[in-house]
């Protein structure tokens, strides 16, 4: 690890942090000796770093702080660049070109040779199956979410059977070839998976569905024992 690196990790590691951390931690956590510490926390002090807090009683960054775009490491461009290109490929022509752009934006305030980076990364998205032709009901769905909207569907379930449903959507998870919606069911009083696929039509509503989205995704993996199967055979789906 070189030097550069192991400030950006230190920053990194006190960002995580809402408390003071003690300089031992940190050293732990970071693979260095205490001394090597010290003199790294001086350093970014010194660079302008608002890090607070001294040796025997712990340090804490506050708010605020922003790195500049070129302290990236290679792993998190890597990271970066993959997760983009998934995005392109699987997640429909609005987020695909929506991560387009954001790959564009970061590119272009990076010096020259982590610019090389991105535009040669090695780590390729494999081809997927054909994807749902989807992509304008997944964002009527997205804006739902945001905005914590009630949605009616109507939805053809795996046997063919056609219903309407008032549900209050949550999650969307992205699978090869499937878009799932997570949502809480009126007609079924319960947490139901709908594929996209299978949605005939949807509407989003003026009425804002009683709890937040966060307390809804929690209750919706505290019921998730054992983790949901593919979207084929999800008992829950209807």
């Amino acid at each position: 690890m070189t030097r550069a690196e192991r400030l950006l990790h230190l920053i990194q590691a006190l960002r995580r942090r809402r408390h003071p951390v003690s300089g031992a931690t940190l050293a732990s956590e970071l693979g260095i000796s205490l001394r090597t510490l010290y003199r790294d926390i001086a350093t970014l002090q010194a660079g302008g770093a608002p890090i607070e807090g001294e040796r025997g009683v712990g340090y804490l960054l506050r708010p605020g702080f922003m790195l500049p775009p070129l302290m990236f490491t290679e792993d998190e461009l890597e990271a970066l660049v993959l997760g983009a290109r998934w995005v392109a490929q699987r997640a429909g022509k609005r987020l695909g070109a929506a991560a387009d752009d954001l790959l564009a934006k970061i590119s272009a305030v990076l010096p020259e040779d982590l610019r090389f980076q991105i535009d040669n990364a090695t780590l390729l998205v494999g081809p997927a199956r054909p994807e749902p032709s989807d992509d304008g009901e997944l964002s009527l769905i997205r804006r739902a979410i945001r905005t914590e909207r009630k949605i009616e569907l109507l939805y053809r379930d795996l046997k063919g059977e056609e219903t309407r449903r008032t549900v209050w959507p949550f999650a969307i998870g992205f699978f090869d070839g499937a878009r799932i919606i997570a949502a809480w069911c009126e007609m079924r009083q319960g947490f139901r998976h709908f594929r996209t696929d299978r949605i005939l039509s949807v509407s989003v509503t003026n009425s804002r569905y009683p709890r937040h989205r966060q307390a809804l995704l929690k209750d919706w993996h505290d019921t998730l024992d054992p983790p949901p199967q593919l979207p084929e055979t999800d008992s829950r789906e209807s």
